[in-house]
C-alpha cells in the first residue's frame, strides 16, 4: 500500500531483488571528516552483501575498510514519475581470505576501471531498506 506521500516501503527481499538488477550504485562514506559519495559498479554475493572491485591502493579502500558505510542504488523514470531506491548499511571490509578472493575472481564484479592489484570489498547487508514511487499524478492532470 502506498502512503499519502506516494512512496511505498519495500521489504528486504524486494530490495535485494531490485538491487541485483542495478549495474551501478553509490558508496556513501566519510573522507577527511566530510561526507563523500562515489559511484561504482557492483554485484551482490550469495549472502546478499554488496561486492566492489577496486585497486588495493585506492583512496576508497583506505577510507572504508573496517568502517560502516551506506550503499545506494536506484532506478527512476522521470517521464512516469516512478522509480525505486534501495539503501544497504553495513561494515565494509577488504576480502583477505585467498580462497574467497579466488572465488570472487570467478563470480564477483569486474571493475569498469582499468587497475592493477585489484581487491574485493564486501559491504555487509546489515540494514536494507527501500522505497518505491509509482507514478505520482501531476497536479491539474487526471
Amino acid at each position: 500500500m502506498f502512503q499519502s506521500d506516494g512512496f511505498r516501503a519495500l521489504e528486504r527481499q524486494e530490495c535485494l531483488r531490485l538491487l541485483a538488477k542495478a549495474p551501478v550504485g553509490r558508496v556513501v562514506y566519510t573522507r577527511q571528516a566530510l561526507p563523500a559519495v562515489l559511484p561504482v559498479n557492483f554485484s551482490l554475493d550469495t549472502d546478499s552483501s554488496v561486492l566492489l572491485c577496486t585497486s588495493r591502493d585506492s583512496d576508497l579502500v583506505r577510507a572504508i575498510d573496517g568502517v560502516v558505510v551506506a550503499f545506494e542504488a536506484d532506478e527512476f523514470h522521470a517521464e512516469h514519475r516512478a522509480g525505486w531506491s534501495v539503501v544497504v548499511t553495513g561494515r565494509a571490509a577488504v576480502v583477505t581470505d585467498p580462497a574467497e578472493h579466488e572465488r570472487l575472481l570467478r563470480t564477483g564484479p569486474d571493475s569498469w576501471m582499468p587497475m592493477r592489484d585489484g581487491v574485493f570489498v564486501r559491504i555487509e547487508a546489515g540494514m536494507v531498506s527501500g522505497r518505491e514511487l509509482a507514478g505520482a499524478r501531476v497536479h491539474g492532470t487526471a
